[in-house]
């Protein structure tokens, strides 16, 4: 295999699950979840051209959602040199950047470690769950060694890796912990609003409508049962969800994923371009080395790097 691997490489984790469809259900989860700490969507909506209007006019809130399948594919499939670029990058901006409390007037930096800690930690919960949810093979073995791989990310948006949970258990004790913190603040209300009436220009409505909102709503329905108590909004029988998400993951693989490679931002093709075709990201490359390990020593598999 010739050329840069970047962080992870083609046969870590986190290479084979980024490069699923289900990511954009997942990653409209996170943003559900992360908006239920007071703290963390202050600083998203204090600061985010999403929410507020730009020079033109105009919310640039597709542009958004752009920059951070971006940021994740460059971490992923990108170069050492590029991932290490994106995340010095991010880290710079959020150096810059405040929030205000205003029931108090605290002044507060968005990279605050915890504030950091909630975003990255919502995020990979939502895509290890929405993932595996839908039908993805990922093993428990393998689950706690993508939360571990993703520490590397947790280090490049400024976290010390060794304070970010590293497995399925740490994880699930710092949402234990973490949440008498959540509410449902004005701000999180906003967030809400925002995903499920994006705005679009006019010809993309029918699109909303027909698409996003379908994504919205299950994105929403796959969350944990206490987030939809504090969004006060129900959430159909959780047999029901899983069904959705396992119905519409067949549906979104059955796409060619040459073709879903095409779409912007393109990382995965330029990454096979740089490393050989044998590197194509695929759910039967985590079933196959599973299987393998547990015909040698009976353990549960687990994808090594």
């Amino acid at each position: 295999m010739a050329g840069d691997p970047g962080l992870f490489g083609p046969r870590s984790v986190t290479w084979q699950l980024h490069g699923d469809p289900m990511m954009w259900i997942a990653g409209v989860r996170a943003l559900y979840l992360q908006a239920l700490h007071p703290r963390a969507v202050r600083g998203v909506m204090q600061n985010s051209a999403a929410f507020h209007m730009d020079a033109r006019g105009r919310r640039d809130a597709w542009g958004r959602l752009m920059r951070t399948a971006d940021f994740v594919g460059t971490l992923t499939y990108g170069t050492t040199e590029a991932a290490e670029r994106a995340g010095a990058a991010v880290r710079a901006i959020h150096r810059q950047l405040t929030a205000t409390d205003p029931a108090t007037g605290e002044r507060y930096g968005i990279d605050e470690p915890a504030l950091l800690l909630w975003v990255h930690c919502a995020e990979v919960d939502s895509y290890l769950h929405v993932l595996r949810r839908s039908g993805y093979p990922v093993s428990d073995a393998q689950a706690d060694r993508y939360l571990a791989e993703q520490r590397t990310s947790a280090r490049l948006v400024g976290l010390e890796p060794d304070a970010v949970p590293g497995d399925r258990e740490a994880l699930a004790a710092y949402f234990d912990g973490v949440r008498p913190e959540l509410a449902l603040t004005p701000e999180a209300r906003q967030v809400d609003a925002f995903l499920r009436r994006p705005p679009t220009p006019a010809p993309l409505v029918p699109a909303r409508a027909l698409l996003w909102q379908r994504v919205a709503h299950l994105a929403y329905d796959a969350l944990p049962a206490y987030a939809h108590d504090l969004y006060r909004r129900p959430a159909p029988p959780p047999a029901a969800v899983t069904r959705r998400l396992r119905a519409t993951g067949r549906l979104l693989r059955a796409v060619p994923p040459t073709v879903r490679w095409q779409l912007p931002p393109r990382h995965i093709l330029r990454a096979v371009e740089r490393l050989g075709p044998d590197t194509r990201p695929a759910p039967y490359k985590l079933r196959a080395r599973a299987a393998i390990l547990d015909r040698h020593d009976g353990t549960q598999g687990e994808l090594r790097g």
